[in-house]
């Protein structure tokens, strides 16, 4: 059942009952992408799935990417309501999650941060201005299958044309200004010198495999937090969770608080 916080601004889905664990999802996916780890997570914990700001049923905010992190952040704190959390990003939704945690330090007692990173080389950059310029001019049917590469390994497409079908129409569902404005703050944004400031727990994971954010920048993101360790999850891309979820799970078991079996 969906629910909205947020006054009203951020709509998200709940399950099972427990501690909150928040799942943010990616810029190139949508809250789908959790799907597959929602059966085992909801069955000790209350999951709580929103869609992002722009994103599905939420609305758009009026600001940068800070408004983006502080819009959910008024959402998980009305969502938890006032028990201990858990955040989990992946993608464009770790930047979110740790936007959050720099900027609210009480938002949340550990972080999983998965396939993000604190800021972009500058061919990463690059590649988001040029995602943000063909849209514009093309629409994003001209950018899907770059999204979809960032996504997944072409050897993976291949295997799963069902999920690929499904994953472009996702995509496509994407608003396309609130898509260029992302593309945008993510092609400027350098938390870098704010890591310090993050004293929680934080489990950073990266696909082997992962093209869109690589695993350099994980490197980097886990050196730079003070309390942070790093697991790269092998043979897999930008999307884990979707891609081979009992192995996400085993990746994040150990770091819940709550044991976990991967199913």
């Amino acid at each position: 059942m969906d629910r909205l916080f947020a006054n009203g601004t951020v709509n998200a889905a709940q399950f099972g009952n427990g501690p909150p664990l928040f799942l943010l999802h990616s810029l190139l996916s949508d809250r789908a992408s959790f799907d597959a780890v929602i059966p085992v997570l909801s069955q000790s914990f209350r999951l709580i799935v929103p869609e992002l700001p722009g994103f599905g049923q939420s609305a758009a905010v009026n600001g940068d990417f800070v408004a983006v992190a502080d819009r959910m952040a008024e959402a998980v704190k009305e969502a938890a309501g006032g028990e201990s959390t858990i955040v989990l990003g992946n993608g464009y939704g770790g930047f979110v999650a740790l936007q959050m945690a720099i900027r609210h330090p009480g938002i949340a007692t550990r972080l999983i941060l998965a396939d993000c990173g604190a800021a972009f080389s500058p061919g990463g950059r690059e590649a988001f201005r040029n995602m943000a310029a063909a849209s514009k001019a093309k629409g994003l049917a001209a950018i899907t299958d770059v999204a979809m590469r960032r996504l997944f390994a072409p050897e993976f497409q291949a295997r799963h044309p069902d999920l690929m079908r499904e994953r472009r129409e996702a995509f496509l569902r994407t608003d396309p200004y609130v898509f260029r404005a992302a593309c945008a703050a993510l092609a400027q944004l350098d938390l870098r010198p704010e890591l310090e400031r993050v004293k929680v727990p934080v489990l950073v994971l990266v696909g082997e495999h992962d093209e869109a954010t690589p695993p350099p920048m994980s490197h980097e993101l886990a050196a730079g937090l003070p309390n942070a360790r790093l697991q790269v999850i092998p043979g897999c891309a930008h999307v884990p969770q979707l891609q081979s979820p009992g192995v996400f799970l085993e990746a994040i078991r150990d770091f819940l608080p709550v044991s976990q079996s991967a199913a």
